[in-house]
């Protein structure tokens, strides 16, 4: 008889994860300049976020496989983020914020990967349902932008992290209320020639190779598009508005996304995320003084975001079943959200200098368009046999 899933533990972790991310992206480097930061200092400690991801997702990851009790590696992994974020509760330089933003940021990216890796193992064989867990994490995200853009309009910015601490402490309390699935349980310790195997395959390397660059794709959204709007004569509400427009969409997709995989492979739906990516960041070059157009293309997020991911997940379980989970968020979260970040942020930078705003998008639908390729021409299902063989 199948084991019920524990959704309402899964979904609050994903809940109090993402809120604190909606303290921390939106209001974070206001805090930093309140700090007496000048905006190199605030780039340069801002930029540790996706640098951390490189290596936090994947030594952590090979940490929990390799332990009798890999739940418990969560656990620390969240204390450990309380612990350095209470760093920033002290009147720090920039060479002690930078400290407490290596540790934190680590420790917080962390975390995720191998939850993830939790999550499906509660989804074997139904990962179809993954959205509708992860969407709570987008929920938690829009609610606390709009609950702390609201306070910071009467409190000090000052203030912030101890209107998040009590985020932190809701994650961790949230940890400690979840375990793996029990096949993940049964399984354990995982086969690592198996992994390597996995992660030989041509289908595999295209999977991953597909990720780096949607991740570079999308980042003159995460580093110019306020930039970008202002440069063409939004006012701050409607920079506002179309970030939320992106988030709110990505709620129904995760929601409907149990219909959606039932009705197309993962494979096909990654396609065309990843092609409607391509055509989201050229209509952003080309059309940014229509308010319509760029309206439609950020209503696109549905698609090249939330379906996108969704379809990633579904992939990994596919590619790294059972206890392989693990290792494989790792490479995931640490190959396309840290390396890919970190040189999205810097192309995209370089972009800008050379040709401003248009240029930027013009190189993101470039890589958005030979991800779509190259998901098209080679991502595929592992094939049987050699799922049998390992």
């Amino acid at each position: 008889m199948p084991t019920a899933v524990p959704t309402l533990r899964l979904s609050s972790f994903y809940f109090m994860y993402y809120a604190v991310l909606g303290g921390f992206t939106p209001y974070w480097s206001l805090y930093l300049k309140d700090r007496g930061q000048d905006a190199a200092a605030i780039g340069l400690l801002m930029s540790l976020w996706y640098a951390t991801r490189i290596v936090a997702p994947s030594s952590w990851n090979w940490l929990a496989a390799r332990s009798a009790r890999p739940i418990r590696w969560l656990h620390l992994g969240c204390l450990a983020s309380v612990a350095s974020f209470c760093a920033f509760l002290l009147p720090l330089d920039f060479a002690g914020l930078f400290a407490a933003m290596c540790v934190f940021c680590f420790f917080h990216n962390a975390t995720m990967p191998q939850f993830e890796a939790i999550t499906l193992s509660h989804l074997h064989g139904i990962a179809e349902r993954y959205g509708t867990i992860r969407v709570w994490g987008s929920i938690g995200f829009i609610g606390i932008v709009a609950l702390f853009g609201f306070l910071l309009d009467h409190l000090a910015v000052a203030w912030l992290p101890l209107l998040m601490l009590p985020l932190l402490l809701g994650t961790t309390g949230s940890a400690f209320a979840n375990d793996y699935g029990p096949a993940q349980r049964s399984a354990l310790p995982a086969a690592g020639a198996e992994f390597r195997a996995r992660l030989r395959r041509p289908e595999v390397i295209a999977f991953f190779l597909v990720c780096l660059l949607v991740q570079l794709s999308f980042g003159p959204l995460y580093t110019f598009f306020s930039l970008y709007l202002e440069q063409h004569g939004y006012k701050p509400s409607a920079l506002g508005l179309f970030w939320a427009i992106g988030v709110t969409v990505e709620v129904f997709v995760f929601f409907l996304s149990p219909r959606l995989f039932l009705r197309w492979p993962a494979q096909t739906v990654l396609v065309v995320a990843v092609a409607s990516a391509a055509v989201r960041w050229l209509v952003t070059a080309l059309f940014p003084d229509s308010v319509v157009v760029m309206t439609l293309a950020q209503l696109t997020h549905a698609v090249n975001f939330a379906a996108f991911f969704a379809s990633v997940m579904q992939l990994m379980a596919q590619y790294f079943p059972g206890p392989l989970g693990g290792h494989g968020q790792g490479v995931f979260y640490g190959f396309s959200s840290g390396v890919g970040g970190a040189l999205g942020a810097l192309i995209a930078g370089q972009a800008w200098r050379w040709g401003g705003g248009e240029l930027a998008f013009e190189v993101a639908a470039a890589f958005a368009a030979i991800a779509a390729l190259i998901a098209w021409r080679w991502v595929r299902p592992v094939p049987a046999q050699a799922v049998a063989n390992g």
